[in-house]
C-alpha cells in the first residue's frame, strides 16, 4: 500500500494565472549554476504530501529546478 505522503498528484500548471505562470519561470534559483533568474522551461506541476511542487529545467545548464509551497 502507498503511503499518502509518496502520492504523487499532478496538477495543472497551466490553470495557473499569467501573471504566477510567469512569476515561476521567470524568477528562480538554480543550485547548479548558483545563479537567480535564469529561467525555468518545461514546468511540470504536482502535489505530494501536503506540498505544491513546481519542477523544469535551467534555462541556462539545463539542470533540474525544484520549487516547492506549502498548500
Amino acid at each position: 500500500m502507498t503511503d499518502k505522503n509518496e502520492t504523487i498528484n499532478p496538477r495543472d500548471f497551466n490553470a495557473r494565472s499569467a501573471q504566477d505562470q510567469q512569476d515561476f519561470t521567470q524568477f528562480t534559483w538554480c543550485d547548479t549554476c548558483q545563479k537567480e533568474n535564469l529561467g525555468l522551461s518545461d514546468p511540470k506541476e504536482y502535489e505530494q504530501g501536503g506540498t505544491i511542487f513546481i519542477e523544469g529545467k535551467c534555462k541556462q545548464c539545463l539542470s533540474l529546478i525544484h520549487i516547492s509551497e506549502p498548500t
